[in-house]
C-alpha cells in the first residue's frame, strides 16, 4: 500500500466508534468512508461524519471494495465473528479491546490473518499514547530506582441494569474484560514484560458477570502489581509505580496526559504530556504505518502482547466466569 489515502470503515456505531471517527480527522491520509450497524445507527452516523456509504448489515459492508481497513467497535461478544468476517473478505482489521473473549479465539483470528497475509491489531490505544512512551522512558532510565509495586484501578459506578453491556453476560459484560484489561495491560506495558504468577478474585453479581474484580500479578524480579476494576462504585482512575528512589503517579491513566514524579526527599515534579483529539488517532496512525509498509503485525502491539493479556484474563476468570457465547 502506498503513502496515499487509506480508506476506513467502521463496524458498530456506538460511542467508541464516534471517538475513533473524530480521531481519524487528525490522521493525515485517513479517509473514513463507510459505517455499518445492526442496530439502525449507521444512517445517523454516516450523516454526522458525512460518509458516502452506510449499511444495516455487515455482509454488504465487508463487500465494499473501496474499504481498505475496518475498525471494529462492536460489543465484546461479537469481536471474534466480526473480525473473522472481515478477514474472510480480505479486509485489514483494527479491533477494539478485548481482542476476543479468550485465548483460543484470539489464536484463531491471528492464524487466519497470517494465512491471508492481512494486517490485524488489537486497538489498545493507551499503548500508543505519548504519556506512556514518556513514562516507560523514565522508568527505563532508572529515575525512581528498582520497581517494587504498581497499583492501579479502573472503577466506575454504572447503575445496575441487566441489559447494560457491563452487566449483560450475553454481551460478555463484567468488569474484567471491559475495565480490568486496562490496568493489567498498563502494568505489563510499563514493565515491558508479563507476570510469572497470577492470582485474583472475581465478585460475581446476580446476572453472572464480575461486578468487581481484583488482580495480583507477580513478575520475575519480584515486582508486584495490585490492580482492581469495578462497575458498582467509583474510584480515581489512577496508576502508580513505586520504586526504591521514588514513585510516579499517572492521573486518569485511561486518558493519560500528565505524570507526577515524587523522588525521595524532593518536591513533586509535574510533567504534562498531552494527546491530540480523543487519543485514538495514535493507534490509527500505527495501523496505517503498518499497512504502508505491507506489515501484517505491529511491532508496538504485537500478537504476542495480545495473547499474553488474553491468557492473564483467562486465568483470572477460570471456571468462575464463562460467557454463554463461549458455550456455543
Amino acid at each position: 500500500m502506498d503513502k496515499g489515502t487509506i480508506n476506513w470503515g467502521i463496524m458498530g456505531c456506538g460511542s467508541i466508534a464516534r471517538e475513533f471517527a473524530h480521531a481519524l480527522k487528525a490522521v493525515p491520509g485517513a479517509n473514513l468512508i463507510a459505517a455499518a450497524s445492526k442496530s439502525g445507527k449507521s444512517r445517523g452516523f454516516a450523516e454526522e461524519f458525512d460518509l458516502p456509504y452506510y449499511y444495516d448489515n455487515y455482509d454488504d459492508f465487508v463487500k465494499n471494495e473501496k474499504v481498505d481497513v475496518v475498525y471494529i467497535a462492536t460489543t465484546h461478544n461479537f469481536h471474534y465473528e466480526n473480525v473473522m468476517l472481515c478477514l474472510n473478505n480480505d479486509k485489514h482489521v483494527l479491533c477494539e479491546k478485548p481482542f476476543a473473549l479468550n485465548t483460543k479465539q484470539a489464536l484463531r483470528l491471528i492464524e487466519t490473518a497470517r494465512a491471508k497475509r492481512l494486517f490485524l491489531m488489537e486497538a489498545m490505544w493507551t499503548r500508543f499514547s505519548p504519556a506512556l512512551s514518556r513514562l516507560v522512558s523514565i522508568v527505563n532510565d532508572g529515575l525512581i530506582g528498582e520497581i517494587k509495586i504498581l497499583k492501579g484501578q479502573f472503577c466506575i459506578h454504572v447503575p445496575f441494569d441487566p441489559g447494560h453491556r457491563l452487566y449483560n453476560p450475553h454481551l460478555a459484560g463484567g468488569a474484567l474484560l471491559d475495565l480490568g484489561i486496562y490496568p493489567i495491560a498498563f502494568a505489563c506495558m510499563v514493565l515491558k514484560k508479563y507476570p510469572v504468577k497470577i492470582t485474583g478474585t472475581l465478585n460475581i453479581g446476580k446476572t453472572g458477570v464480575d461486578e468487581e474484580s481484583h488482580y495480583l500479578l507477580k513478575f520475575d524480579k519480584g515486582e508486584t502489581a495490585l490492580l482492581s476494576s469495578a462497575c458498582t462504585f467509583s474510584a480515581p482512575i489512577n496508576f502508580s509505580i513505586y520504586g526504591t528512589k521514588g514513585h510516579i503517579l499517572v492521573p486518569d491513566f485511561y486518558f493519560p496526559s500528565q505524570l507526577i514524579i515524587k523522588l525521595n526527599d524532593r518536591d513533586e515534579e509535574h510533567i504534562d504530556v498531552p494527546y491530540e483529539t480523543t487519543g485514538k488517532n495514535y493507534e490509527a496512525m500505527e495501523a496505517m504505518d503498518c499497512l504502508r509498509q505491507n506489515k501484517t503485525e505491529s511491532d508496538k502491539q504485537t500478537f504476542y502482547d495480545t495473547i499474553k493479556i488474553m491468557e492473564i484474563m483467562d486465568h483470572l476468570r477460570g471456571n468462575d466466569l464463562i460467557y454463554p457465547c463461549e458455550l456455543n
